[in-house]
């Protein structure tokens, strides 16, 4: 059974900082590019960062390149998402994704709040 459970989300004060975490099982971790994405309320689905199965390349959305950095474990089976100067509009649901050329699977998100 596959799973992917993002944890670390919760409520910080604007210009703090969080680090999620993406933990993944039942898939061979490193043969997967994980991305995280985020929705908030009314909004569409977002892409902010995407690193590769060997974490040489990462991709990040305009909205948080400087701000978010992406990087993997392999031997933990987890990625993360270090989140840096946190702004108000970051407020969502963070979701992790793993992809490959045959699969694609999701987590269940963690909510991020970040208000004063």
């Amino acid at each position: 059974q596959v799973q992917l459970v993002e944890s670390g989300g919760g409520l910080v004060q604007p210009g703090g900082s969080l680090r999620l975490s993406c933990e993944a099982s039942g898939i061979t971790f490193s043969s997967y590019a994980i991305s995280w994405y985020r929705q908030a309320p009314g909004k569409q689905r977002e892409m902010l960062a995407t690193i590769t199965t060997s974490g040489m390349t990462t991709i990040y959305a305009d909205s948080v390149k400087g701000r978010f950095t992406i990087s993997r474990d392999n031997a933990k089976n987890t990625v993360y998402l270090q989140m840096n100067s946190l702004k108000s509009d970051d407020t969502a649901v963070y979701y992790c994704n793993a992809r490959n050329i045959l699969h694609l699977y999701w987590g269940q998100g963690t909510q991020v709040t970040v208000s004063s």
